[in-house]
C-alpha cells in the first residue's frame, strides 16, 4: 500500500520514493539509453499509481520538480494542473531534460495545455537535442490523446516532419520517425499522405531521412497496420 493521499507533501513523496528506490532498477534503465544520475530507479506503473494516490496539486508539483529527481518529476507532470501550465513553465521544463526517458513522460502534460500547438512549432525550432524531441514526442502524444482535434491538423504537421528528418541526433531521429508512424496510424485519411512523406524520405540520399522513411513505411505498409486503422477509423465514425 502505499502511505500517500492528497494531503502529502512534497517532502513525504520524495521521502517515500526514496524508500522505495531500486539499484537493480537503475542498472536496468542503463539498458534501455536512459540517464540515471538522477534517478532512483522506480517504474513507470509505481509512478502512476502515487500520481493518482495524491492526485492534483498544482504547488506541490512544482517542488516535486524542483527536487530534480527524475521520479519526482514525472509525478509532478501527472499531478499539475494543465490549465495552469504556462508557455514559460514548459519552457523552463524542457530547458533540464537531460534523456528521452523524462521527456517521453513529461511531454504528456505539455499536450494538455492550452498552447501546445505554440510548443511544438518552438521546440522543434530549438537546436538542444531534447528540446527539439519534445515537440515530437509532443506530436505523438496530441496525435493519440486529443480525439476531438480534426484530422487536418496533424497532416499539417508533415513538413515539419520532413523538416527535421534529416537530424541525425539519435534521440531526435526516433521522435522524428515515431511523430510520422503515429500520424499515419491514426486514420486511414491520414495513412496515405503519412506513408507519402514515409516513401519520399525513404528514397532520399540522406541516411537519416532514409532511415526514418524506410522504418515508417514498413509499419504503415503492414497488412495488419491497416487493418487496426480501418477499425479504428470505423470506431471514431461511431462516436460522432
Amino acid at each position: 500500500m502505499i502511505p500517500l493521499s492528497p494531503d502529502s507533501s512534497a517532502a513525504e513523496v520524495i521521502a517515500y520514493l526514496r524508500s522505495i528506490g531500486s539499484e537493480d532498477n537503475r542498472e536496468g534503465m542503463k539498458r534501455y539509453g536512459i540517464k540515471t544520475e538522477r534517478a532512483l530507479g522506480i517504474s513507470h506503473g509505481i509512478q502512476r499509481d502515487i500520481a493518482k494516490k495524491i492526485k492534483r496539486n498544482h504547488e506541490r508539483a512544482f517542488e516535486l520538480w524542483a527536487s530534480g529527481i527524475m521520479e519526482a518529476q514525472f509525478i509532478a507532470s501527472r499531478t499539475a494542473d494543465p490549465k495552469r501550465f504556462t508557455k514559460e513553465d514548459a519552457r523552463s521544463w524542457a530547458a533540464e531534460f537531460d534523456s528521452w526517458d523524462i521527456v517521453d513522460g513529461v511531454s504528456n502534460l505539455f499536450v494538455d495545455t492550452d498552447r501546445w500547438q505554440d510548443l511544438i512549432e518552438e521546440f522543434a525550432a530549438d537546436e538542444r537535442e531534447f528540446v527539439r524531441r519534445t515537440a515530437f514526442a509532443m506530436l505523438c502524444w496530441a496525435t493519440i490523446h486529443r480525439k476531438k482535434e480534426p484530422d487536418a491538423t496533424f497532416e499539417a504537421y508533415l513538413p515539419l516532419i520532413e523538416k527535421h528528418a534529416t537530424d541525425p541526433r539519435n534521440f531526435v531521429k526516433k521522435a522524428v520517425n515515431w511523430a510520422l508512424r503515429t500520424i499515419g496510424k491514426r486514420s486511414m485519411s491520414l495513412h496515405a499522405p503519412a506513408l507519402a512523406v514515409a516513401e519520399k524520405l525513404a528514397a532520399s540520399e540522406d541516411k537519416t531521412e532514409r532511415w526514418i522513411g524506410k522504418d515508417a513505411v514498413k509499419e504503415l505498409s503492414a497488412e495488419k497496420t491497416i487493418e487496426r486503422i480501418v477499425a479504428r477509423t470505423a470506431k471514431a465514425g461511431k462516436r460522432k
